[in-house]
C-alpha cells in the first residue's frame, strides 16, 4: 500500500505482510465543523454527502479491495462474519477468513481492537467501550472468529487515555466483579470518581483469554484534538474508522 494522502495511523505490530491495518485520523476530509473533516459516520447527523465523499476517499486512498463492512454499533457483544452480512447489521465486532473483506469499527473515545493470527488467515475488528469490555466483546470476538488466543496478535487503536477518562464507582465495580481485573486500572479522582485505564482493562481481558501479543495503546483521543475525534471532549463530533483486511499474497 502506497502512503495515503488522508490521515492514517498505521498499526505498529509484527503482523504478517498480507495483513493491512490502522486507524483513520480526523483530517483531511469533506465534513464541516463540528465534524471536521474526515468524519466517516452517518449516525452523528453530519451531511450525508460529505460522509459518502469521506468514505469514498478512504477506499481510494487506502486502496481497499472493497467497501468496508460497516456496522451499527450498540455496545453489544454481537459479532458477525463480515463476508456474510447484508446491509448494516447491529454488531460491535466483525471478522473475515478470506482476502478482500474489510472489517471496520468506528470510534471517538471507545477502544478499537484489531486482531489477526501469525498465519495471516483471520482478521477481526472490535469496538470496545467499557460496557462491551465488561460484557465480553473481546472474548466473543475470539470465540466466534476462530482465532486461537495463543496465536493471536492484537493492536489497540486510539482510545481515551487513562489520565482523562473519569468514571463513577459503578463502572469500577462492574469490572471488579471479574477475577481478571484488579484495582490497578483505577486511580481515585475525588468524590467517588476514578480515572480509568481502558487500555489496561482490555489487556487484562485478553491476557485472561490467553492473548499475550498485544501492541499499541499509547494514544489519547481526548488529549490529541488535531488527530482524533473525541465524544467526551466535544460532544457533537465525527468518528474515526479502524480497519483490517488481508490481501491474497504477501506482496
Amino acid at each position: 500500500m502506497t502512503k495515503p494522502q488522508i490521515g492514517w495511523l498505521l498499526a505498529d505490530w509484527p503482523a504478517p505482510t498480507n495483513i493491512h491495518a490502522g486507524t483513520s485520523l480526523r483530517h483531511p476530509g469533506a465534513s464541516s465543523i463540528p465534524y471536521d473533516s474526515l468524519n466517516l459516520a452517518h449516525h452523528v447527523e453530519d451531511d450525508s454527502a460529505a460522509v459518502m465523499a469521506n468514505r469514498q476517499r478512504l477506499i481510494t486512498e487506502l486502496g481497499l479491495p472493497g467497501e468496508p463492512a460497516w456496522l451499527e454499533q450498540t455496545h453489544s457483544i454481537e459479532v458477525v462474519d463480515a463476508s456474510q452480512i447484508e446491509g448494516v447489521p447491529k454488531a460491535d465486532a466483525a471478522y473475515a477468513h478470506q482476502a478482500g473483506t474489510v472489517c471496520v469499527v468506528m470510534t471517538a473515545d471507545c477502544l478499537p481492537v484489531l486482531m489477526t493470527n501469525h498465519q495471516g488467515s483471520i482478521v477481526a475488528a472490535t469496538h470496545a467501550g467499557w460496557r462491551g469490555l465488561v460484557d465480553g466483546i473481546l472474548e466473543a470476538t475470539l470465540n466466534q472468529s476462530g482465532l486461537v488466543p495463543a496465536e493471536t496478535l492484537a493492536w489497540f487503536g486510539p482510545g481515551i487515555g487513562a489520565e482523562v477518562y473519569e468514571v463513577g464507582d459503578e463502572v469500577r465495580q462492574a469490572f471488579l466483579k471479574y477475577p481478571m481485573h484488579d484495582e490497578t486500572p483505577f486511580v481515585p479522582h475525588g468524590d467517588g470518581k476514578y480515572l480509568m485505564d481502558m487500555y489496561a482493562l482490555a489487556r487484562q481481558r485478553l491476557n485472561a483469554a490467553g492473548v499475550t501479543a498485544i501492541y499499541g495503546g499509547s494514544a489519547c483521543t481526548y488529549s490529541q484534538p488535531d488527530d482524533f475525534f473525541s465524544y467526551r471532549r466535544d460532544g457533537v463530533t465525527g468518528r474515526m474508522a479502524s480497519l483490517i483486511w488481508m490481501s491474497s499474497s504477501n506482496e
